[in-house]
């Protein structure tokens, strides 16, 4: 892979000062206190430069992940280690990324509950985590060699996207998470069993 040159670097630490500033901004006084412009004065960018790098709107400053996180869920399914499970290997990702930043990001709780606790922050997170499962179907489908028009690779791939959004709130939501998977995978499980059994017919 090339390595970014000095310009794709200066983006994307101008984009990330962007988010950082954002983040704080919010934490420190609340998503609805806090205006576009006070984030681009934060980050000593202008306003036209802040919408260039986020043109989403507001919202998309504290998810500034969104391609890398699409990156990740598909690289997932594609690459799972042998043995593994397609729900297996999306739970294990999961798991991990959620680890890291609690181990990495002294701010991540009181990240998670600045989304809890904001509606427009919790509705562009369902979206933006839900925009991934074409992705993530179309990589099971690829990996599986269903056909594309069966909705149950649309269906795993909607299942398990969303639910990172129902266990916002849970007192255990890693704990939550792992009953859904299980969920996933025992129908998972069935299906592969049932469309061998065809395959045999």
């Amino acid at each position: 892979m090339t390595e970014p040159g000095r310009r794709e670097r200066k983006k994307a630490a101008n984009r990330q000062a962007i988010a950082d500033a954002a983040v704080k901004l919010f934490l420190e006084r609340g998503y609805d206190a806090v205006g576009v412009r006070e984030i681009a004065d934060a980050a000593d960018v202008s306003v036209a430069t802040l919408f260039k790098h986020f043109p989403d709107g507001k919202e998309a400053l504290v998810f500034d992940q969104d391609e890398d996180r699409e990156a990740a869920l598909v690289a997932a399914v594609r690459e799972r280690p042998a043995g593994h499970s397609i729900p297996q290997a999306l739970r294990q990702l999961l798991h991990d990324e959620r680890s890291r930043q609690v181990r990495t990001d002294p701010r991540f709780a009181d990240f998670l509950h600045l989304i809890d606790s904001t509606p427009a922050l919790r509705e562009h997170a369902r979206r933006m985590w839900l925009r991934h499962e074409n992705a993530v179907a179309a990589a099971i489908v690829a990996e599986t060699g269903l056909p594309e028009s069966d909705p149950v690779a649309q269906a795993l791939a909607h299942f398990a996207l969303e639910a990172v959004t129902l266990v916002h709130g849970q007192d255990d939501p890693e704990s939550a998470l792992d009953g859904i998977f299980r969920l996933l995978d025992a129908g998972w499980a069935a299906t592969v069993r049932e469309s061998t059994r065809r395959d045999h017919t």
